[in-house]
């Protein structure tokens, strides 16, 4: 029996393709979904932007049939606007005006003629509405990525012989067949399939205290290349920290893209800020022009308002986490950062009145092909797939895109541990000979004492 799947105005506005990711099966689209489509078309948003999209499918799948009575897709699907179930009985405290809730009264009304109906909306409270009435509904699943603990780590502990580990130290390399894994029961088994730069913490099999750390290079595992380096004066403090200065200090034409998870506290920013100062500011090598930071919320990022002052000026409040970390950086006199407060605002200032760092909005970046920059997209997990897609695709010769945030953080409404752009490219990119990633855990939280216990505890 073929399926009819009702569509929510969120998800065409987050994926126009949508239309075409349910097969042979039935596609229903409420005619309310297209006035609500209709209000975005003039945004300069990348909501307005798939709307038109959107529209444009429609249009030109109305010049194919009757879109009342249904048309044709390509792939074997049938898709048609139901303008009719008005007269649908929903519980008595319901709106009729709630646009949610015409959109509920097409699904039961499709329900009681027989057919087998499913709500496809990125609304968590109406997909529980529509359970309240009997109406199977699901989130849009074609975007998603596994659970957060099966998705990519870009790291895995593994065991060697304590001889292994020494030959790893004196050859430069060790082969994937010298290294092995245990199993819940504590019985040796063979590794996991390594995945191209894939970091890796080798621990002797015998000696608890003996450790090396290796990258696994699609052939075999080689010691990590900056390992004694200290960007800006910064010295990793675990190994994690250790893996993502790897990640950053490797030059564009080899990681031309860098994607780090963590929870907070993890210096994530921290340390994306310290590499990008230290590559244009001490090696002076000049492979990057300048730092470009973009920390995307979700309000500054559907519009940037009409407030007095510029861009920058707007951008501002949602940069200071940015600021934060600069202020730690630039002075790295523990005992003296914080005694003349104007002293340390100047140096700051300076790195922007210099065009040492910029700042954007990320609805600003569309279009672009942006060359030999060092870009930190910072709360990374509250874009859309898409957004990364666009962010990535603008990439041009000799730029280093650094994708940052916390998948357990998120703000933006209709995105979840699973469907976040920034999890969207880890698993996308995963195997990726330009692309090297890391994830962070609570344990190397290293911003405080309770940044740590707090990471840990709740």
């Amino acid at each position: 029996m073929k399926k009819t799947f009702v569509l929510d105005t969120n998800v065409l506005l987050q994926t126009p393709f949508a239309l075409y990711s349910f097969g042979d099966n039935r596609i229903v689209i409420p005619e309310v979904v297209l006035e609500e489509l209709d209000k975005f078309k003039k945004d300069n948003s990348e909501l307005g932007a798939n709307a038109r999209h959107a529209a444009r499918i429609l249009d030109d799948l109305r010049t194919k049939g009757d879109l009342s009575k249904g048309v044709l897709l390509e792939n074997g699907g049938e898709l048609r606007v139901e303008l009719n179930c008005n007269n649908v009985q929903l519980p008595p405290s319901w709106s009729d005006l709630n646009n949610d809730n015409r959109i509920l009264k097409v699904c039961k009304g499709l329900m009681e003629k027989g057919e087998n109906v499913f709500l496809v909306t990125k609304d968590v409270f109406e997909r529980i509405k529509a359970n309240v009435i009997g109406i199977v509904a699901q989130d849009f699943f074609a975007e998603q990525v596994p659970e957060y603990k099966k998705q990519y780590q870009g790291r895995l502990d593994v065991y060697a012989t304590e001889q292994k580990i020494n030959e790893f130290y004196n050859k430069g390399f060790l082969d994937v067949e010298d290294i092995f894994c245990y199993n819940c029961d504590y019985s040796k088994t063979e590794c996991p399939e390594l995945v191209v730069n894939q970091f890796l913490i080798i621990h002797s099999s015998v000696n608890e205290k003996q450790t090396a750390l290796g990258r696994f290079d699609g052939k075999k595992i080689v010691p990590l290349t900056f390992i004694h380096e200290r960007p800006f004066g910064v010295t990793p403090r675990n190994a994690g920290q250790k893996f993502m200065q790897e990640a950053l200090m490797m030059d564009a034409d080899k990681a031309p893209l860098v994607i780090i998870k963590g929870p907070a506290g993890t210096a994530k920013t921290f340390y994306s800020l310290a590499v990008g100062l230290h590559k244009i500011m001490v090696e002076q090598s000049k492979l990057y022009r300048k730092i470009l930071v973009c920390r995307p919320n979700v309000r500054l990022d559907e519009d940037i308002g009409f407030l007095p002052g510029t861009e920058q000026d707007k951008i501002a409040p949602f940069l200071r986490p940015v600021i934060d970390n600069l202020e730690v950086l630039i002075d790295n006199d523990e005992n003296e950062r914080y005694n003349s407060e104007k002293e340390l605002k100047d140096k700051i200032d300076e790195l922007f009145d210099r065009k040492i760092i910029n700042t954007e909005a990320i609805a600003f970046i569309r279009g672009r092909s942006i060359v030999k920059q060092w870009i930190i997209i910072d709360e990374a997990q509250n874009l859309t797939p898409k957004q990364v897609k666009g962010i990535i695709t603008r990439a041009g010769k000799g730029t280093k895109i650094i994708l940052l945030g916390d998948p357990e953080q998120i703000d933006h409404p209709f995105l979840d541990i699973r469907t976040n752009g920034l999890c969207y490219a880890s698993e996308r990119m995963k195997g990726s000979p330009l692309c090297y990633q890391v994830t962070l855990t609570d344990e190397e939280c290293e911003r405080s004492e309770l940044a740590y216990e707090s990471a840990k505890r709740m």
